[in-house]
């Protein structure tokens, strides 16, 4: 296993068109500085806005794996980033002068030459692998599904199988052991491949605008005679280059490899897995995948792998659980005396649920001016220190929480039961119940000394993550 993060030695540049869009680009790999990761930077647009390539900013999975941050988009990603990972680079930018990667011959051979061609340098930052050490596993019941990530000491393997109940195709399976021997002649190669009754499909929602015979390979399905391909030559103003074949594979293409679709079907995986921000030492077996279960697995791993960060970067409870104390949270809390509202988080999972102690005492400022004579805690307060204790849960379904904001845009269904009084200990619980893109909602209760005690006040929250660089804008 590589111990150190990667990058490259010097731009280097291809063009083409994309796949679904047809639009011309230039793809720029560029070096990038130890953790930076890897990032997408639409320099045709104003500002050359920079699109992380996570889990976080996936916004479309239907036709490939198309990532979005604002106003900024970048289609049919999977291929550089399988290239990317393939080739064990940690940090790199993407630059394109257009909204999606240029296909080329529908492989990810071309990536792989240009990145090898830029020279790969070793960084003195240590990689961070996600050690995966229990399985986890992803199960789609309707269109029977699996993926899996098992424990494999200091190694990553790939297995995978696919049926699509077609001649041309059979059961077909393939297995990745080491990227470094494998990758770039095994399976960076592959092509892309869909079956012909999708073309109609892809034309008529304005897709596959740049795909063509020589960037894709088109498997026949079985009800297509000779009569009905003709008929859709003629809608969709096919060439004469296009024919049924006798091999189930449109205009008899040869295949690079027997198993070639299994293998590209492992490559967009690989370029899938790529979203969870880090490497990956593990064996994943997948049977039957797809952007959509590999982007739902992905985001299992993610959360796995924020909650080890947490884990080895903090106090961790019996039940191994982060905690942050005082002097963690003014880490990475931008707000303080007298405005910092919460003193400790006793349990943080990532995704679902935070707990926050918040101790209420005489010397609280605000009880100077309210109801000096009979202090009580103001029920803004209450609702702040609570809207304080659900930030820490999204700041940290991130990398890093000192780079972000949260900022509250709405509060519904607040509701004070119990007055707060100095020697009150505030237990806050807040569980996030949805988020797109980066709005979140979080709905959460305060009770008064113990978690499920007294019930003080409960509320739903409305709030956006930015970047603290970007916030005012």
């Amino acid at each position: 296993m590589i111990k150190n993060q990667r990058t490259i030695l010097k731009p280097s540049s291809l063009s083409g068109v994309g796949l679904h869009t047809g639009n011309p680009v230039t793809m720029t790999f560029k070096p990038a500085p130890e953790n930076y990761g890897i990032k997408f930077k639409r320099i045709d647009i104003e500002g050359s806005p920079e699109i992380p390539a996570d889990i976080d900013h996936v916004r479309d999975i239907s036709r490939g794996t198309n990532l979005g941050l604002n106003n900024a988009e970048v289609h049919t990603v999977e291929h550089v980033l399988a290239a990317i990972t393939g080739c064990q680079i940690d940090n790199i930018i993407v630059e394109l002068d257009s909204n999606e990667p240029p296909v080329m011959d529908g492989s990810a051979k071309f990536y792989v030459d240009t990145l090898l061609d830029a020279g790969i340098v070793e960084q003195n930052a240590k990689r961070e692998y996600l050690v995966v050490e229990e399985l986890v596993h992803y199960h789609d019941e309707e269109n029977n599904v699996d993926i899996a990530a098992l424990p494999l000491k200091d190694d990553f393997r790939i297995s995978l199988i696919i049926d699509f109940n077609n001649p041309a195709l059979g059961v077909q399976h393939t297995g990745l052991f080491n990227l470094e021997k494998e990758f770039a002649k095994e399976f960076a190669p592959a092509r892309t491949f869909c079956f012909l009754k999708e073309i109609e499909m892809l034309k008529e929602q304005g897709l596959g605008k740049g795909g063509d015979i020589n960037n894709s390979i088109v498997i026949v399905d079985e009800d297509f005679d000779t009569s009905k391909f003709e008929e859709m030559k003629r809608k969709y103003n096919l060439g004469d280059e296009f024919f049924i074949g006798k091999t189930g594979i449109l205009s008899d293409k040869e295949l690079r490899f027997k198993n070639e679709p299994a293998r590209h079907k492992l490559l967009d995986l690989l370029g899938d897995l790529a979203l969870l921000g880090a490497p990956l030492q593990c064996q994943i077996l997948a049977a039957r995948p797809g952007h959509k279960a590999n982007v739902e697995f992905t985001k299992m791993l993610r959360k796995l792998y924020m909650q080890n960060k947490l884990v080895k970067k903090f106090q961790v409870t019996k039940s191994g659980e982060a905690v942050f104390d005082i002097m963690s949270i003014l880490e990475f809390m931008p707000h303080r005396y007298p405005f910092l509202m919460i003193d400790k988080i006793v349990e943080l999972e990532i995704d679902k649920r935070v707990v926050g102690i918040k101790n209420v005492t005489i010397n609280e400022p605000f009880f100077i001016g309210h109801f000096p004579s009979r202090p009580i805690m103001p029920g803004v307060l209450i609702v702040e220190s609570m809207v304080q204790c659900g930030s820490v849960l999204l700041l940290h379904r991130i990398g890093d929480p000192k780079k972000k904001l949260v900022y509250f845009g709405g509060i519904e269904k607040v509701k004070f039961r119990k007055p707060v009084i100095p020697g009150d200990q505030l237990v806050m619980e807040m569980e996030l119940v949805s988020f797109k893109r980066n709005i979140f909602k979080i709905v959460g209760k305060a009770y008064k000394n113990q978690l499920g005690g007294e019930l003080a006040c409960e509320g739903e929250f409305t709030a956006a993550v930015m970047d603290r660089e970007n916030a005012d804008k």
